[in-house]
Formats: structure tokens, sequence, C-alpha cells
């Protein structure tokens, strides 16, 4: 396949798969192994690994004894899988089994057990959640899922090409917001949503993130960052249901990616990973920074921004 991409775009992967009369996923593949100068099977086997990495964190994200180096976190995925095996959710296992995934990877990461960064450390979960549940809760092919981060990938580099995938950089809506459109994309063209539709999701799930800040709580990837995995998982879902129900995004994705760009550049710099505004300067934020730090003053946290983008 001589197929050449740019990721300039999400409309030349739409047309470029739409010509071919194939998956995104496919294409980005051959690409990809012509660009690396490898076979396909080689870069597949690459790409899988790196979803054993993210199937590997379930469990010891799980533990109930699990907990962040400063203290603040961990434990979460544990008491959303309980509750979601004992059948205690108001959503059943698909949605409650993304969250609890979400968060565990979430959680393994803030306790540096293992980073994953899809696209960042700060957004980790996402993606994983939604393809793993897909794979444990609806019994789709390993093989499948794995093509599904290809599609994923090639939506997080168009973002990162014509906006931002950090927090430092756009708020959060650059780091949940770009992870939840990949992981929307994904779950389009598992479900075998043609590449309109994952064009479709992609535009909805950033509209439905868009403005969201980056303030992370004594400057570190916690809070609110886990429970916005959770979030940025649901959200995904929400953006792929309607996408595949033929529900059409008034504005195309790359505008709105563009949106997400304008907003992140308009957005105030302590809203931007810096800790000096929005839930990082509440009374309780402040309260949970003097804890870990033994001092209230988010600016001395300085040190710790460079932690949450992993990208």
């Amino acid at each position: 396949m001589n197929q050449e991409l740019h990721y300039h775009s999400i409309e030349e992967l739409v047309q470029a798969a739409t010509q071919a009369g194939t998956t995104i996923s496919h294409l980005v593949l051959h690409q990809q192994a012509a660009q690396l100068e490898q076979s396909v099977e080689e870069v597949f086997a690459q790409m899988e690994q790196t979803y054993q990495v993210m199937a590997d964190c379930i469990e010891p994200g799980c533990d109930p004894n699990l907990r962040s180096t400063s203290g603040l976190t961990g434990g979460s995925a544990f008491l959303m899988r309980k509750a979601s095996e004992e059948n205690r959710t108001l959503t059943g296992s698909v949605l409650s089994g993304a969250l609890y995934r979400a968060l565990a990877v979430s959680e393994l990461n803030a306790a540096m057990g293992r980073v994953v960064a899809a696209p960042t450390a700060g957004s980790c979960g996402i993606l994983p959640g939604v393809l793993l549940t897909m794979e444990q809760e609806k019994g789709f092919a390993r093989k499948d899922c794995v093509m599904a981060l290809f599609t994923a990938s090639a939506v997080g580099m168009v973002i990162a090409t014509n906006a931002s995938v950090a927090g430092a950089q756009g708020g959060c809506q650059a780091e949940c917001g770009s992870a939840a459109a990949m992981a929307a994309a994904a779950l389009v063209e598992l479900a075998g949503g043609t590449p309109e539709m994952v064009s479709h999701a992609v535009a909805i799930a950033l509209k439905n993130i868009l403005g969201l800040v980056c303030d992370p709580v004594a400057g570190l990837v916690e809070i609110p960052c886990i429970k916005r995995n959770a979030a940025g998982a649901a959200g995904a879902f929400v953006a792929a249901e309607l996408a595949l129900a033929g529900i059409p995004s008034a504005i195309p994705a790359d505008e709105t990616i563009w949106a997400m760009k304008k907003v992140g550049d308009a957005m105030s710099s302590s809203l931007k990973e810096t800790a000096e505004g929005g839930l990082a300067v509440t009374p309780t934020g402040l309260k949970l920074h003097q804890q870990v730090f033994g001092s209230s003053d988010p600016v001395s946290c300085s040190g710790c921004r460079g932690c949450h983008s992993g990208s």
C-alpha cells in the first residue's frame, strides 16, 4: 500500500480511508511500516506490546492498598471495580468497567508503578479504559483492539500537529480532551463505524470537554486528574454512541481542534498546569498542598509541574 499520510487533518485521514475502501487503522499501520522500513507484522507487534502494557496496569492499579507517593490518592479503582463486579452500578458493566480501568491506569501512574502516556501521563487511563473494556466486557478480539490503537494514534498526531496535547499549553482539554477524542475514534472504528463517523466522534468528544482547565492540586497528577480520566472514558463512549447512531457533529473535527487551540491560547496561565488557579487554590486544595509539601503556596511546587504531561 502506497497511501501517503501526513497527519495534517482528520479530513485527510477520512478521505484517504474512504477512497481506499478501508479503515483508518489499516492505512496508518501500512504507512508506519513503510516509514519505519519494517514489516506490517513488526509494527503491529510493537503496538500489541503497548496494548499489553496497558492491560498489565489493571490488576496492580486495582490493589485496595495502592497509594500514590503523596498519599493523596489510591483505592478508587478498587472501589469502582467492586461496585461493577457486584452489579451495584447505574450503567452496567461496560461503562463501570471503563471507569474502573481508567482509574486503575491513572492511579498506578500516580503511584509511580507504570507510566502510560496515551497521549500524556495526565490522561493515561482513558484510552486503555475504553479499549480493554471493549475486549473484556463486549468480547471484541484483541487484534481488533490493537488495530484501534492505530486509529487513536493518528487522531492524536493530528491534534498534536494542529493544537496541543499538553496541559501546560492548552489546559486539560488538551490532555483529557485529546485522549477522549482518540478513544472515541478507536471505539467507533472498533464497532464497525465508517471513517466519517470516526471524524464526528472526534469532534463531539472534543466539543464536550472544550475549555476544561488544568488545575492540579499541589501540582501533582492526581487531583482532579485521576477522576477526569474516568470522565474522559465516559465522554468517549458518549461521543462514539452518538456518532454510531448517525448523529453528526455540526462543527467538523478539524475546526473543533482549531477551536480547542484558540481556547487554550486564550486561557489564563493560572489555569494551565501551574496550580495557581481553579481547584488547586480552593481552601481544601491549599490544605492538601500544605499536607504534602509543608507549604500552602502553590507556586512552591514548580518542580512538580513537569511530571504532568508525560509526553
